[in-house]
Parts: C-alpha cells; sequence; structure tokens
C-alpha cells in the first residue's frame, strides 16, 4: 500500500497530538485516511487536523501532503 508523504522531507510517517501532548504515530492513505501504525491504538482523542512529520519540523494540514510518484 502506498502512504502520502511529507512535503518537505518525504517520509510517510507522522505522529497526532491529544491535549495531553501524548503523541501517536500514523501514516495517511491515498484517500488521506489517517490510519494508527500500531493497529490496536486508536485516533479518538487525538487532535485530526495537525499532523507532525517524525523525520523533520513540518507539521500541517492531511490535504498539504504529497503523492508518492512511481
Amino acid at each position: 500500500m502506498k502512504f502520502m508523504l511529507c512535503p518537505q522531507c518525504g517520509i510517510s510517517n507522522f505522529y497526532l497530538l491529544n491535549d495531553n501532548e501524548e503523541r501517536l504515530n500514523v501514516k495517511v492513505t491515498r484517500e488521506l485516511e489517517i490510519v494508527p501504525i500500531d493497529k490496536s491504538k486508536s485516533l479518538d482523542g487525538y487532535n485530526l487536523d495537525e499532523l507532525f512529520c517524525l523525520g523533520c519540523s513540518w507539521h500541517g494540514k492531511v490535504s498539504e501532503l504529497i503523492k508518492y510518484l512511481a
């Protein structure tokens, strides 16, 4: 499965934050669906409006990600 990429560094690993500043590692599908890397985790309580890249300082909205071109 191909995932969306960071527009700054090009990796597909991101995280979300909740109100307690806890992180949840996620990926974003080509359909712009946010999915936890650990399938046993839930998105409940996490801010889905802002993603943070695990590889660089980029953060933003799902709509700002780029598609893998291959």
